[in-house]
């Protein structure tokens, strides 16, 4: 068995080996067990809205014919009549299978079909007694044999590694699991829409890099063979978007996959999608309003709504959204006062005095940091952009103008939980250069996150970078918010899980 397989207890072999029992007896009377000419003429959707506005008596009459094809997913033998029920990929219907109207060869078939097969059914649609919409069988073909069972209860703390081990099965039994993914790919639809509606470019930037940059992260390590080339998967695309924006490109978008050498969490896997944006002659205020209106956006397409469930509170979406700065937010939710936060030895004493568990020896800007986090980050529920940072942890940010010590920057706090990471961008190269050596001397000192230096992207910098902002939106934590899923692992459809032993 491999290390990731899930081991089936005896009962199911037992019942495995009855369905391949099944499987072989209907190969050796000749029929094709794997067809694959079936060719449905309506999925569910689509059969019901044949039905739609039809009386009993006009689907009697009219006996409007269809072709589906679906996964059994409930039976009801009853002698020579019975039914079942098929899920496609839009929803489940009811079917009618009597001996006497598909003829014995295919109600004998029929005795060999399980929960899990899939099916080929063709026939016309009633409406039963108790006016539900069914396909009156004319005949049968069993299209695949599910030689596994289904099981029967999937919810619950004990089957959640399994769910997502299995994600395939998920899918077949949970119709909730099924609407958070098809609503993922609507967001993702959105998304693409909304910039490119706003004059933005699609584009795709190298995913293995030589020099991993920018974020703050440690990356993967591949060796490239014929190149004799150490490389790394890519913990950020901002780097090469914004060579674009040299290049002329004035406003840019990306949207695909970024790795992080980190831990794995309910907010955490080391494979996630990201969509990253620029825009020329913008600045960070311009895209906390962009900001708003992406999520308003989505909120009344996947939502109905900006009155949103998260977390076990009520979001409420409404413009304008709360700002708070780093400082500020650690004197409202942390408990602090003012001298609390006025200088790195004040800081010090109140993190000792709280008992938190963080580093110390840093400087005062990465230890406001830290203690925000500790403190306020959780706290910060209705949607709040989260300014104020120091340029210690924003080395690819542009200063601010009235003090040099912070930079043009936000993040954005939903639910407790950073959604979104904008700043106008640095675009003086001699800056940047300085800033750079500035994480070297940190990654040689210990830091393995720190940013090494790029003298090529400092290069594309010396031939002109317009002032510009960028933003990078987490994807799966944007729909774990539009879903109000708990875990990152519940928008993944297969998550990273460490090998089952």
């Amino acid at each position: 068995m491999a290390d990731n397989e899930t081991p089936i207890v005896e009962e199911d072999n037992e019942q495995v080996e009855v369905r391949k029992h099944k499987l072989a007896k209907l190969r050796d009377g000749g029929q094709n067990v794997y067809p694959n000419d079936f060719k449905p003429t309506h999925s569910v959707t689509q059969a019901v809205a044949a039905a739609e506005g039809a009386s009993d008596d006009e689907l009697h009459a009219n006996h409007r014919e269809v072709a589906v094809a679906g996964r059994i997913m409930a039976i009801r033998r009853m002698g020579k009549a019975s039914f079942f029920q098929i899920q496609d990929r839009r929803g489940r219907l009811q079917v009618y299978a009597r001996k006497d109207r598909i003829g014995d060869d295919a109600y004998g078939l029929f005795q060999s079909f399980d929960i899990g097969d899939l099916v080929g059914v063709t026939g016309h649609l009633f409406r039963t007694k108790t006016k539900e919409l069914t396909v009156e069988a004319a005949g049968l073909r069993l299209l695949t044999k599910c030689l596994r069972p289904l099981p029967e209860k999937w919810h619950g703390l004990a089957d959640v590694e399994a769910r997502y081990r299995q994600r395939y099965v998920d899918l077949m039994v949970n119709p909730e699991v099924r609407d958070v993914f098809e609503k993922r790919s609507r967001i993702v639809r959105l998304l693409r829409r909304f910039f490119e509606d706003r004059d933005f470019l699609e584009v795709e930037t190298p995913m293995m890099q030589s020099i991993p940059g920018g974020a703050a992260a440690k990356p993967f390590i591949t060796h490239h063979n014929a190149l004799d080339l150490e490389l790394h998967l890519r913990v950020a695309p901002e780097l090469f978007l914004k060579r674009l924006l040299v290049g002329g490109f004035e406003r840019v978008f990306e949207l695909n996959r970024n790795f992080r050498n980190e831990g794995i969490s309910v907010r955490h896997n080391p494979e996630f999608t990201m969509v990253e944006f620029y825009q020329a002659y913008a600045t960070f205020e311009d895209l906390i309003q962009l900001t708003e209106e992406l999520f308003v956006a989505i909120a009344n397409d996947v939502a109905g709504g900006l009155q949103l469930p998260y977390n076990g509170a009520t979001i409420d979406l409404t413009r304008p959204w709360q700002r708070l700065t780093i400082r500020d937010a650690i004197l409202v939710h942390g408990g602090a006062e003012e001298k609390d936060v006025a200088n790195l030895e004040s800081l010090q004493a109140f993190a000792k005095q709280r008992g938190l568990k963080i580093d110390l020896d840093v400087p005062y800007g990465k230890l406001l940091v830290a203690v925000f986090e500790e403190v306020a980050e959780a706290k910060l529920i209705q949607p709040t952009f989260l300014t104020g940072f120091p340029i210690e942890v924003s080395p690819l940010a542009r200063k601010n103008d009235q003090d040099p010590a912070m930079v043009d920057r936000f993040e954005l706090y939903i639910g407790g939980r950073e959604l979104a990471n904008a700043f106008s961008e640095l675009n003086d190269p001699a800056d940047q250069r300085q800033r750079f050596l500035e994480q070297m001397q940190a990654r040689a000192a210990g830091d393995e996150e720190a940013n090494p230096i790029d003298d090529d992207y400092v290069r594309a910098l010396e031939y002109g970078m317009p002032p510009a902002a960028g933003e990078g939106i987490g994807i799966d934590r944007l729909v774990m918010f539009f879903t109000d899923s708990a875990s990152i692992r519940d928008v993944i459809l297969f998550p990273l899980l460490r090998p089952h032993r």
